[in-house]
């Protein structure tokens, strides 16, 4: 069976091309995030359509042969991210990202913090969708009075194909308008709001094929959340955590059943099967480079490259790098990203080596958090790519890191979704096999043994600066 896949992230729409197992092709079109006034992080909801037109027709040239022999669409997509849209399915407001931090005055609007998270699996900040929701029934009433539809990417798109508006529960679950039996929070204007919740692989015909030249006759599986799919995609397990290295960095496990003792600094949302998934999101990855590059002029690839050749500790130079706040698994908002140890004898390949402890410190933090079985760390994303990555999160975690030859598991998570109609059927070993195993390098261990030790001090001082 021939497939085509999105992939709906925060920065870019990916579009893949499986021919049975096989991918044949992968395509993107970036997505631009604005930054209007501070901790607002918008997007045009348009360019979430435009992005998957372009992906889509630079598949279609990649391989035209296999683009016409497509019979299905699945589709991965960014959580916590929406906008309002008309009947006709035309956005009233700008796009508001997951990252944006602007209803931080309305989270109290959702009651005793441990209440919230108990009922929901969602931690009650300025990121979650309720708090937001909340924000603009406050500051934009007329737009939200208009709206028929809050809608994310995903569920715009496959709208506009089929004639459908609906979503999933993995995408549902991580709104905070839920509790984690699936009940619906709320009045009854918001609920008239959102898109009826149905199952992660219910079909639907593509009544419109033609908006994206796709062949006629074909139907889409609804699919389901990046980090839902991302564990599909790597076969992550209770005792074998994914971490993820994209524009940010998560920490997911899948239970087959509700988590009796859940931490207290992580998050829980639906999984496909009926189960669970928890979760520990980073403040940034990728991010983080794209930023050092606007500052140095260097691109974020040229970074990332000049940061293997410094040693571990980067010099003595530590990075907090807490650019949308300390996330996981500090939850601590108003805290802000830092460089310690700074000298005149830094430059950019030191901080960019800092930048990549940083982030591997607050991951392997995430993972004692929510894994503290003893078992191999799956490792995706962009990040997957670089075995420096691979052998700094083995020495900090003294876990095997898993590399699958496909580091983009979201995309396999999305093709999976589909696999019950495959003949014969299809695993995330046939899509994704392992490519290898980065075991805990025992120098490296003991090197990273004292810049663990500092970056906790340094963190708790940090942090108890915070008002």
């Amino acid at each position: 069976m021939t497939v085509l896949t999105f992939d709906f992230g925060t920065s870019a729409t990916k579009v893949g091309l499986w021919s049975a197992s096989t991918l044949v092709a992968l395509t993107r079109a970036p997505v631009e995030t604005r930054h209007p006034a501070p901790g607002f992080a918008e997007q045009d909801p348009e360019a979430w359509w435009r992005a998957a037109v372009d992906a889509v027709s630079a598949a279609r040239v990649a391989a035209p042969d296999a683009f016409a022999q497509v019979r299905t669409v699945g589709a991965s997509t960014a959580r916590e991210t929406f906008a309002c849209f008309d009947r006709q399915l035309r956005p009233l407001t700008p796009g508001i990202v997951w990252s944006d931090a602007r209803a931080g005055a309305e989270v109290a609007t959702l009651g005793d913090p441990a209440a919230f998270r108990a009922r929901t699996g969602v931690l009650a900040t300025a990121g979650c969708c309720a708090a937001k929701i909340a924000w603009l029934r406050a500051h934009e009433p007329d737009r939200f009075r208009d709206a028929a539809w809050l809608l994310g990417p995903r569920d715009l798109v496959f709208a506009r194909l089929t004639g459908r508006v609906q979503t999933d529960p993995t995408v549902a679950s991580r709104t905070g308008l839920y509790a984690l039996d699936g009940t619906l929070l709320g009045d009854d204007a918001l609920a008239a709001r959102l898109a009826p919740v149905v199952s992660s692989v219910e079909p639907a015909p593509v009544a419109h094929p033609n908006l994206l030249d796709l062949p006629a006759d074909i139907i889409a599986v609804w699919g389901a959340g990046d980090r839902a799919c991302e564990a599909i995609g790597v076969a992550a397990a209770a005792d074998t955590p994914l971490v993820s290295f994209g524009t940010t960095a998560n920490v997911s496990v899948p239970h087959p059943g509700p988590v009796a003792a859940l931490p207290s600094t992580a998050q829980v949302s639906r999984m496909v099967d009926g189960g669970y998934l928890v979760e520990a999101g980073l403040s940034v990855a990728g991010a983080a480079f794209d930023w050092l590059a606007s500052l140095t002029g260097r691109a974020a690839d040229e970074l990332v490259a000049a940061a293997v050749a410094v040693p571990p500790g980067a010099d003595g130079l530590l990075a907090f790098p807490w650019l949308h706040g300390a996330r996981a698994p500090w939850w601590q908002p108003d805290a802000r990203a830092a460089f310690t140890g700074l000298t005149a004898a830094h430059g950019p390949p030191e901080l960019a080596r800092a930048l990549l402890e940083g982030i591997a410190l607050d991951a392997a933090r995430s993972v004692e958090l929510v894994s503290p079985a003893a078992g191999t760390v799956m490792l995706a994303g962009a990040g997957a790519r670089n075995p420096t990555w691979a052998a700094i999160l083995a020495a900090l975690t003294g876990r095997p890191v898993t590399r699958r030859r496909l580091d983009d598991a979201a995309s396999v998570g999305a093709r999976l979704l589909v696999a019950p109609a495959d003949e014969p059927p299809v695993t995330a070993e046939d899509l994704n096999p392992v490519a290898d195993v980065e075991a805990p390098d025992a120098a490296l261990v003991d090197a990273y043994r004292p810049v663990r030790a500092a970056s906790d001090a340094l963190a708790a001082a940090l942090l108890r600066r915070v008002p």
